[in-house]
Parts: C-alpha cells; structure tokens; sequence
C-alpha cells in the first residue's frame, strides 16, 4: 500500500490507509491463518485472529457509511504487490549500498 506521510490522518484511517484485506475464503483464512483479515487486524490487533471474520462486516458497513476506502484484493494480487515492493525497497538498498560503497 502507498503510504502519504504527511496527510495528519486520524488512527483509525491512517489504519486503513496502510493496508488491505486479502479476499475471504475457506483457503485463504486457512492458509493464511486468518491473517488475511489484515484491515481488522490492524484494527484490533488483541482480537483473536479466527474472530475477524466476525467484525469485518461490520467494519466495511461503518467505512462505507463514512466515506473511509475498504480495500480487499484477492491473494495472487496481495502475493504480486508484496513482490513488487520487495523489489522496489531492494532496489533502494542495493543503491544506497553501491552509493556508500563508492565514496569510501
């Protein structure tokens, strides 16, 4: 997720703002552990994991109601975008490696 530092947002969109949910389904709450319930997890993070599918409704119903983006992408599209910014923040450090290594 892109991340604005400077948007003064309150905790609860900052949350939302930072992270997405991967679609539910029997496979994905399995494989991932319920973790992909990310939005309530964020959330709640004290809330025991096999509950998130509980509230998630709810969350959705109270971010519709006031405008707030809820984000769910399925998990091919969450694995794609973790390895594109793996790659993204790969590339920044072998940079700042290669940068550093030069001016010694």
């Amino acid at each position: 997720m892109h991340i604005d530092y400077d948007r003064n947002l309150d905790w609860v969109s900052a949350q939302l703002a930072a992270t997405c949910n991967v679609e539910q389904s029997w496979f994905n709450d399995w494989y991932t552990g319920h973790l992909n319930f990310q939005i309530e997890h964020h959330l709640f993070p004290m809330m025991p994991r096999h509950n998130y599918w509980k509230v998630a409704p709810l969350v959705k119903s109270l971010c519709a109601k006031h405008g707030v983006d809820y984000q769910t992408k399925s998990l091919l599209t969450a694995f794609a975008d973790i390895l594109h910014s793996l790659k993204e923040s790969g590339d920044a450090w072998l940079e700042a490696y290669l940068h550093a290594k030069t001016d010694l």
